[in-house]
Order: C-alpha cells, then sequence, then structure tokens
C-alpha cells in the first residue's frame, strides 16, 4: 500500500474518530443555538404567551433555532417525556420544559443534563434539583391570596368547590394544597365540599361545575386552579343565572376569563405573567449554552389580582 493511500486513510480515521468522541455531539453547520420549548399543550393562551416570550427574546439576541413543541393532549405525560427524548436526539443546546407531571419527566430532565444540556423550567417543574433555573409564579403565595379574595368575597363562611387541572402537575397541586391550607388556617366557617380535576379542559369543568352546584344548592363560590378550570366553572355559573351570587375566583387570563369578570361570572382572577416566564427563560437558556451566570435557580415572575376594577390596566 503507497504512502499517499495509508496518508488518506489516517485522515478518515480521525475524522470518524474525533465525531464519536465529541461527546455525541455534532456541530452545527448553521452556528446557531437549538432551544427546545416544550409546554403541556399548544392551545392554551397561558403557553402560547410563553412562546411568545421565548420568540421575542429569540428575535431579539439573535442566531437562535427555536423549535415548539407540545402533546396533543393534556394529560399525556409519556408524550411530553417522548418530546424531552427526541429534542436530546436532535442535539438541542438547551431544553425549556413545562412538565405535566412532577415524577414521570424527572428521567427526561436528568437524560438531558447527563448529556450536558442546559435545562429551564417555565411555569412549573419536576420534583428533583437537576435542572439549571426555574422561572414562575410564587404558586403558594398566589394561591394563599386568591383563598383570602374567595374567603372576603362569601364573607368568611359557607360551601366552596375547588376545579383543578392536572393531577400531578406540581405548579397546580401547589395552588391547591396552598389555598386549602390558607382555608383551614383562618376561616374556619369555610367548608370545602371537594375537588375535581378538569385537565384545564373548559368544557369538562363547567360540567364539574354544574355537577357542584346540583349537589350543594347553597353552594357559595369556587375556586379554579388554572385558566380552562376557571373559565368552565364562570361559564356554568354564568348559565346557571347564578353570576354575582355564587363567587368564583380563578387562575391566569385570558380573552374567556376577561368576558367573565366583565360579565360578573369570576369575581377575581391571579394574572400570571407567562410571557415574561417565555422571554426570560430563553434568555437563561442561552446563558447557560454559553457558560454564564442564570441570575439564580428559582425567579419569581410575579402575580397580579384582576377584578372588575382594575381590568382595563390587565394586558
Amino acid at each position: 500500500m503507497n504512502k499517499k493511500i495509508l496518508l488518506a486513510l489516517l485522515a478518515m480515521f480521525l475524522v470518524v474518530t474525533s465525531v464519536v468522541f465529541a461527546g455525541g455531539k455534532k456541530e452545527k453547520d448553521d452556528g446557531k443555538i437549538k432551544v427546545t420549548l416544550i409546554t403541556m399543550d399548544s392551545i392554551d393562551e397561558h403557553w402560547l404567551k410563553v412562546k411568545a416570550g421565548a420568540e421575542a427574546k429569540a428575535a431579539e439576541i439573535g442566531n437562535i433555532d427555536l423549535i415548539f413543541a407540545a402533546p396533543s393532549g393534556k394529560v399525556d405525560a409519556n408524550a411530553q417525556l417522548q418530546l424531552v427524548e427526541d429534542a436530546i436526539t436532535k442535539q438541542s443546546d438547551a431544553i425549556m420544559l413545562a412538565p405535566l407531571h412532577a415524577e414521570a419527566l424527572i428521567p427526561g430532565v436528568q437524560k438531558a443534563k447527563d448529556a450536558g444540556i442546559t435545562f429551564i423550567h417555565v411555569d412549573c417543574a419536576v420534583n428533583a434539583p437537576i435542572y439549571d433555573a426555574f422561572f414562575a409564579t410564587d404558586n403558594g403565595a398566589a394561591a394563599r391570596t386568591a383563598a383570602d379574595q374567595l374567603a372576603k368575597l362569601i364573607a368568611g363562611k359557607g360551601k366552596i368547590a375547588i376545579i383543578n387541572a392536572q393531577a400531578g402537575a406540581s405548579t397546580t397541586m401547589l395552588r391547591e394544597n396552598e389555598f386549602k391550607a390558607q382555608m383551614k388556617a383562618n376561616y374556619p366557617e369555610i367548608e370545602i365540599v371537594g375537588v375535581q380535576y378538569s385537565d384545564g379542559d373548559k368544557t369538562k369543568a363547567l360540567n364539574q361545575a354544574q355537577d357542584f352546584m346540583a349537589a350543594n344548592p347553597d353552594l357559595a363560590g369556587f375556586y379554579g386552579c388554572n385558566e380552562g378550570s376557571s373559565v368552565g366553572i364562570g361559564q356554568a355559573v354564568l348559565q346557571a343565572g347564578k353570576a354575582g351570587s355564587i363567587k368564583v375566583v380563578g387562575f391566569d387570563f385570558s380573552n374567556d376569563t376577561k368576558s367573565l369578570i366583565e360579565q360578573n361570572a369570576i369575581q377575581a382572577t391571579m394574572v400570571q405573567n407567562p410571557y415574561i416566564m417565555g422571554y426570560e427563560g430563553l434568555a437563561a437558556a442561552v446563558r447557560g449554552v454559553k457558560g454564564e451566570k442564570l441570575g439564580g435557580k428559582t425567579i419569581d415572575t410575579g402575580v397580579t389580582v384582576a377584578t372588575k376594577e382594575n381590568l382595563s390596566s390587565i394586558k
């Protein structure tokens, strides 16, 4: 074998070896930072606002390849886990995730971290501090505020019902549990007659609210733990002709919640800042990829109580 052939074979060997031992990461031809944003669904305004915030920051920074993904159903944690796996396989530099289940998504987060991927949680997080940063509302404080609001509306006594979203999501469970704890500690004359889980589906929440009203003719109030639950409750109260007589305090803000507040079917809702979650989450993801400081492990993105009185100032 002549010298030229040997040198050519050696060069090919070195190229292949360098690719194999580069930690499984292939050099990107375009030089862009690839960020995958995975939310609970692609329908709710809340998640679309997270997406809009991330897109705005990506455009501001430039040279970012932002990929948006979400499971087709709001309850399929396995499908969401597969999306995380896909993002790892497709060599994302960073992943932003709002996990459907606080436990089921832990293996995906760990696998991404083991692959050297920057991992940012938005809105809610897994029950393991293996991520790089978490951008969310202080949901415990917001839930306690919601309890105080509803207690004031019903003069500190009466029967109330709770309609939550997903039973396994850390964020909505925190909203439920902190609300209950605040009621138990401070309002002994308020009775929680039950809790139902709507999976964030407005129609399902409407039906559940109707069932609660039928079973409890003297029901004084409702608490909804997310946008879909709150809207479903408000619509049920409106259809029953009980707007204003049954008090409703909810979570999140959309055109539907705004309309229901205007019609007095919802008296107050806890307004988060999903746009900021996406905007600041994307910024942190890029800093993480570049090896820069993220600015903290858990970042509170704030909350505002929306009522008919301040509705015009809520965006």
